[in-house]
């Protein structure tokens, strides 16, 4: 009796299985892996049938046993068959999945790279015309200033040609920050360097800047990455935390080179950061950026426990000294 209750509850459920198999066909497309392992439940369902016949026959009939022993061997050979193809599948979508990030990774290297090829121009631009431009009209007030005789005229010359030279400053800082000719000629150890020495004469906040990587060479597309990253997180420590001391280590261990940085700022909770906040602290960009060179980018911080973060990049490929 308990035979019995096992078989007919064995039919119902190879029965189940076979039907919802049969129903997610056409999901996934037909394919022939799917059609073996689908087929394979109605075959067990049959073969259980049969061992139903048998048991009400009391005494199996030799045909019974030769088409029982059969369909098992046919059931077995279409279940690892419908396996190998299922593993087959696995294969090619992650093939699929490993050929999409790396189209995605080109792409964002497309973008990022015609971003950086127009703030050069721009700054180009900045830098060789309207450069120029405000140095003559500065050498013309400075001339008109020589010749002027009334007080108050040569004063009114003197703060134009101060509002002049600062806004020729000022185009030579956006130039640079744009395109830093640092980072071009030196490599991004010298241009971090190099921005933050200005940072700290001209900002009350303090930023210690260590390196192992003086003078060293290596991918632009990733020295590009490493030092925009390391200016916004700079910036932000100074604009949104409110820091007073940064920390930043550029190190190359052996393959492997690494941004750290550490800000004694406010901090903030990252569970509770908007998308818009993200955005406004350069976040996203910094994340874009980084993944577009097949890099990492860890980012910690908390409330009133200041803001520290972690860039990785592979520093193997195309390093010169």
């Amino acid at each position: 009796m308990i035979r019995l209750i096992a078989l007919f509850l064995s039919i119902a459920l190879q029965i189940a299985a076979a039907v919802i198999a049969l129903r997610f066909m056409k999901l996934t497309r037909y394919r022939l892996s799917w059609i073996l392992l689908s087929s394979s439940f109605v075959l067990m369902a049959i073969r259980t049938l049969i061992q139903l016949i048998e048991y009400f026959q009391g005494k199996p009939s030799f045909e019974l046993m030769m088409a029982d022993e059969w369909m098992n061997v046919l059931i077995s050979v279409m279940i690892i068959t419908g396996v190998v193809l299922i593993r087959e599948l696995f294969y090619s979508l992650k093939r699929a999945e490993t050929d999409r990030a790396r189209s995605e990774r080109r792409l964002l290297n497309a973008i990022i790279n015609t971003e950086e090829t127009e703030k050069k121009r721009f700054a180009k631009d900045l830098h060789d015309g309207l450069g120029p431009l405000l140095s003559t009209v500065k050498m013309s007030l400075s001339a008109l200033t020589s010749r002027m005789t009334d007080t108050v005229g040569r004063e009114i010359l003197n703060n134009t040609s101060h509002v002049v030279n600062e806004a020729i400053n000022t185009i030579k800082e956006i130039s640079n920050n744009m395109s830093p000719h640092v980072l071009t000629n030196l490599g991004v150890a010298s241009a971090i360097s190099t921005f933050t020495a200005k940072v700290n004469s001209t900002r009350s906040v303090k930023i210690d800047f260590r390196t192992n990587m003086e003078g060293e060479r290596f991918d632009s597309d990733k020295e590009v990455v490493l030092y925009r990253a390391a200016c916004e997180l700079i910036n932000n420590g100074m604009k949104h935390s409110g820091a007073s001391r940064i920390e930043i280590e550029l190190r190359r261990h052996q393959k492997i080179i690494t941004l750290q940085y550490l800000d004694n700022g406010r901090g903030f909770d990252m569970e509770r950061l908007s998308s818009e906040e993200a955005v406004g602290m350069g976040i996203p960009n910094i994340e874009t950026r980084v993944r577009s060179v097949d890099g990492v980018f860890v980012l910690e911080s908390s409330r009133g426990k200041g803001t520290s973060a972690l860039i990785r990049v592979d520093g193997e490929a195309e390093i010169r000294q």
